[in-house]
Parts: structure tokens; sequence; C-alpha cells
């Protein structure tokens, strides 16, 4: 055989080899192709979503950060509040309680007080009647007389 012949029968071949591989091969590969491009574009998409979506949840996470941060504030505001409000209370309770103890104690003194000026008015007009007694009794002599009074008055 010659040489033209073979190079003739082997570019028919190939050329059948190619249009085989063209109709039948190609468009299964091509297939694979655009299916592995499909899912490769998918995932990117999927991983751009997903990291959008996390940027959302961060940006809300930090809302709801700072919110409860604001909420914890106001609840510890509240309770300063409340607290000076108790004490405030407090000290007023036990302002107005001393008040009213010394009050009851200012007026036991002064019934004590009053009970013993009486006792001693009692005594006094005793002594007094005492002495008046003594005086009558006796004969009345000015250095007798001025004895009892020193007396009395010792007494008083």
């Amino acid at each position: 055989m010659s040489l033209n012949a073979t190079l003739l029968i082997q570019m028919t071949v190939f050329a059948v080899v190619v249009l085989f591989s063209m109709k039948f091969i190609w468009p299964m590969i091509m297939e694979a192709i655009e299916e592995r491009n499909k899912s490769i574009s998918d995932g990117l998409a999927a991983a751009e979503q997903g990291q959008k979506k996390l940027s959302e949840a961060e940006t809300e996470v930090n809302a709801l950060i700072k919110e409860a941060k604001q909420q914890a504030s106001t609840i510890l505001d509240q309770a300063n509040t409340r607290a000076s409000g108790i004490v405030e209370s407090a000290k007023s309770e036990g302002t107005s309680e001393r008040e009213k103890i010394i009050s009851t104690a200012h007026d036991e003194a002064q019934q004590e007080l009053t009970k013993l000026r009486e006792s001693l008015r009692k005594e006094v007009a005793g002594l007094a009647i005492s002495g008046a007694e003594k005086i009558l009794t006796r004969e009345i002599k000015p250095s007798d007389h001025k004895e009892m009074l020193d007396k009395l008055a010792d007494k008083l």
C-alpha cells in the first residue's frame, strides 16, 4: 500500500472518530461540564447568600445586644431609684419614730415633774403646818422662832 492511501485512510478514520466523538461523546462531556459549572455557580451563590445572612445576623445580634444593654441600664436606674426611695422612706419613718419617742419621753418627763412638784407642795405644806403647830405650841421667843425657821429652811 502506498503512503498516500494510508494517509487518506488514516484521515478518514480520524474524521469518523472526530464525528463520532462530536455526535456521541462531546454532548456528554459538555453536559458534565455545564452541570459542574452550574453546581459551582450555585455553590458560590449559596456562599454569597450565607455571607449576606451572616452579616444580617451580626447586625441583628448587635442590635439585640444594644437593646439588652439599654434594658439593663433602665432596670439598674429603676432599681437605684427604688433603693433611694426606700432609703428616704426609712429615713423619714426613722425620723418620725424618733420624734414620737422624744415627744413621749418629754411628756413622761413633764408628768413626772408635775408629780414631783405636787409631792413637793404637799410636803412643804405639811412642813409648814408642822412648823406652825410647833410655833404655836411653844412659847414664842424671838430666838426660838428664829431657830425653828432655820430648821424649817434646812428641811426645805
